[in-house]
């Protein structure tokens, strides 16, 4: 045998532990499946990507991450353009599940087409269905929901109004206020327009809606880059947080409205929200 280098047998016991190794790695992987749910209130089917980890016991039961994309995207966004995603599911322990939310509801039940109700559906038909499918913790410390965009909008909505339902919530460059942006990504055709409809857009804004927060009810993380055009309205909603005594983490760093900054970001919502599930 020359020196150096390994003899047959050992090599063949080499590659055979390679491909045991690769296999025990696969299979400790997560697991990604498009799933079809069904909105009672829209009377459609809504399609969503579940990432579920691999489970050590058969009666193991799992938190929930529901993340949001953003504004012209679907359900296949983040697992597509964020590898990562699917590993937090495994390294976290926990269920992510990303729906679609449409190209342009900004997650509003609208009052101008009774065909867009996905405060609705993500607040209640979505949870329902993902509970009764998978095994989660059907509890609001085994729920957290944040998103990107008019998903960080959407998250933060969502989450102020239904405390029952989500334990904590995120953002991340979030459309916190809408009422600076009256002619932009569909925002009329959801809420009619600004100059008529002032006390929807109002109401449908996240920065109006912490009088509904306490300083125990809600653990919040909300992430906005310096160069995002929504970064002044996160920096104020971070202001006003801070005037009323609510306890949240703001994370703001060099970065605009683009995947680079969200894919690095979602690593530090991942972990607060693993955190969170482990009080």
């Amino acid at each position: 045998m020359i020196p150096g280098r390994l003899s047959l047998s050992k090599m063949k016991k080499l590659i055979a532990f390679v491909f045991f190794l690769s296999g025990f790695i696969s299979a400790k992987a997560s697991k990604v499946d498009t799933v079809s749910t069904y909105s009672t209130s829209m009377k459609k089917n809504i399609k969503a990507v579940v990432i579920t980890p691999e489970a050590i016991n058969p009666s193991d039961k799992f938190p929930v991450l529901y993340l949001l994309h953003g504004y012209s995207g679907n359900q296949a966004d983040w697992i597509s353009k964020v590898k990562t995603v699917a590993d937090y599911a495994d390294q976290y322990k926990m269920i992510i599940v990303c729906p679609d939310g449409n190209f342009s509801s900004w997650y509003f039940d609208s009052p101008v087409d009774k065909n867009w109700k996905y405060e609705t559906y993500v607040s209640t038909e979505l949870p329902a269905w993902i509970d009764s499918h998978y095994k989660t913790i059907n509890t609001k410390e085994g729920r957290a929901i944040t998103g990107l965009s008019m998903g960080g909008h959407g998250a933060l909505y969502i989450a102020f109004k239904h405390q029952d339902v989500f334990g904590a919530a995120g953002s991340m460059s979030g459309g916190v206020d809408l009422r600076p942006f009256p002619l932009n990504w569909d925002l009329a055709k959801r809420l009619g327009s600004y100059s008529e409809f002032p006390e929807r857009w109002d109401n449908s804004s996240v920065i109006n809606l912490t009088h509904l927060l306490t300083a125990k009810s809600l653990p919040l993380i909300i992430d906005c880059g310096t160069e995002d055009f929504f970064y002044g309205v996160n920096l104020k909603l971070h202001n006003k947080l801070l005037d009323n005594n609510i306890p949240h983490d703001f994370i703001s760093r060099k970065g605009a409205h683009n995947w680079e900054y969200w894919s690095n970001a979602i690593g530090y919502q991942a972990l607060f929200f693993s955190k969170f599930f482990k009080r």
